[in-house]
């Protein structure tokens, strides 16, 4: 269904009031709009995030890569409240000036340097730990294919069908069949593929499940987007679904998924993480 009330204006002006969920933070510059600094501890690495997918992959990493032993992976998270606008601190800005989370201030060295963008992170580190990324070229090759399969889909599914399903102040047939349509699109690459192999890339598990894992699960879990997995039919994508569940059950991945979580039942959530400790108490289980 169009819209019969608006006409597109020969230029647009930036005086246009952008409506809905995230209507006081739409803004089409970029820049700090308050002078704040971040919180830094003493780990070698400091994450200012949220759980949303994006999120979720970082934590998810950094856990797999402490749970293989890798002491020199602990690291510091804190909540950065994009709802808030706390994304567009003098302080957030300086480590992403694309004002997006996840962002990442690596000082395991004698000069700290920042790593934005979560697939830039997730390759980041795989790289400095030697794991979950292959050397072999072809089967790095294939790893890093389907990790940025990831980043360049997660646009169509959250801003575009989640935005537009769940978050739009009015609901629209066009945008909202459109993205639907590739959001089932992606996951039938995805469910072709695992009716292959165990894992995206092959028989290991690797980045790209740990990059594609936070977007597929919740549509499987029917834990995002209102009803979006009844609306998408998501029972049907099988293979997804198994692949999903056995990555749930990961100890890292439980872990993961509730950093820097701070919606939901109290005993899932987890403002900052400074220690394995503060899981202590945490209901960590994920069935679905």
């Amino acid at each position: 269904m169009a819209d019969p009330t608006y006409t597109p204006p020969a230029v647009w002006s930036a005086d246009t009031v952008s409506g809905g969920r995230f209507a006081s933070i739409n803004r089409p510059t970029a820049g700090a709009r308050e002078e704040k600094a971040l919180p830094v501890g003493q780990h070698p690495f400091q994450l200012y995030s949220l759980a949303t997918p994006n999120g979720v992959k970082v934590t998810v990493l950094l856990e797999e890569l402490l749970e293989a032993g890798h002491k020199a992976a602990e690291y510091d998270a804190w909540t950065i409240n994009i709802g808030a606008g706390e994304q567009f601190t003098s302080g957030f800005v300086d480590v992403n000036p694309n004002s997006k989370i996840p962002a990442l201030l690596d000082q395991s060295g004698p000069v700290p340097f920042r790593v934005f963008e979560s697939g830039a992170i997730l390759v980041h580190l795989a790289e400095k730990f030697g794991m979950f990324l292959p050397t072999d070229p072809a089967s790095r090759a294939e790893v890093l294919s389907w990790v940025f399969w990831q980043v360049a889909s997660g646009p169509f599914m959250g801003g575009g069908f989640g935005h537009f399903y769940a978050y739009a102040p009015e609901k629209y047939e066009y945008p909202i069949d459109r993205y639907a349509m590739e959001t089932k699109r992606i996951f039938d690459v995805a469910d072709q593929q695992l009716a292959k192999t165990r894992y995206l890339a092959g028989d290991e598990y690797t980045l790209a499940d740990i990059a594609n894992f936070p977007w597929l699960a919740p549509f499987v879990a029917g834990q995002i987007y209102n009803d979006a997995k009844t609306f998408l039919s998501i029972d049907e994508y099988t293979n997804v679904a198994r692949w999903a569940r056995e990555i749930a059950a990961r100890p890292a991945v439980q872990r993961g998924r509730i950093v820097n979580k701070v919606w939901g039942e109290e005993n899932t959530q987890m403002r900052e993480r400074h220690a394995a400790e503060d899981f202590a108490g945490k209901n960590l289980d994920w069935t679905f």
